[in-house]
């Protein structure tokens, strides 16, 4: 029981809505980011705005969904730390340059859901190395 209430602890708190000036994105309600986000074209250029919200305390689901939509993965790696966008670069990388970052995530996260996206990944590679 302390172990699940220093889990709570530890979590990072969240909070839904608006959390900036009109006109922002963060300035929009969590249906309307998402939606937002869901909607962006594939060759977006809205990467600095979806960093913003991966490291901002909005609920993690919709930082995780911003974390997918980031067209350059090397802004998130400074993020790795995070459960949720640790999963998302493992599930994201191809190429055989990413082996030793996936091959650290699998030994060293705190968090086994990305050690396993991370061990899922390097499978992959392994079976078709071309990526």
């Amino acid at each position: 029981m302390e172990e699940e209430e220093d889990l709570f602890a530890r979590r990072r708190p969240w909070r839904a809505g608006p959390d900036a000036p009109d006109g922002d994105w963060m300035a929009l309600d969590d249906d309307d980011l998402l939606h937002r986000i869901e909607t962006l074209a594939p060759d977006h250029s809205m990467d600095d705005t979806l960093v913003r919200i991966v490291c901002s305390n909005r609920h993690f689901f919709i930082r995780q969904e911003a974390a997918k939509r980031v067209r350059d993965m090397r802004l998130l790696k400074d993020y790795e730390h995070d459960r949720h966008v640790g999963q998302i670069l493992a599930r994201r990388m191809s190429r055989i340059e990413d082996l030793e970052y996936l091959e650290r995530l699998a030994m060293k996260s705190r968090h086994l859901d990305v050690r396993k996206s991370a061990q899922a990944q390097l499978s992959k590679l392994k079976r078709h190395p071309a990526g």
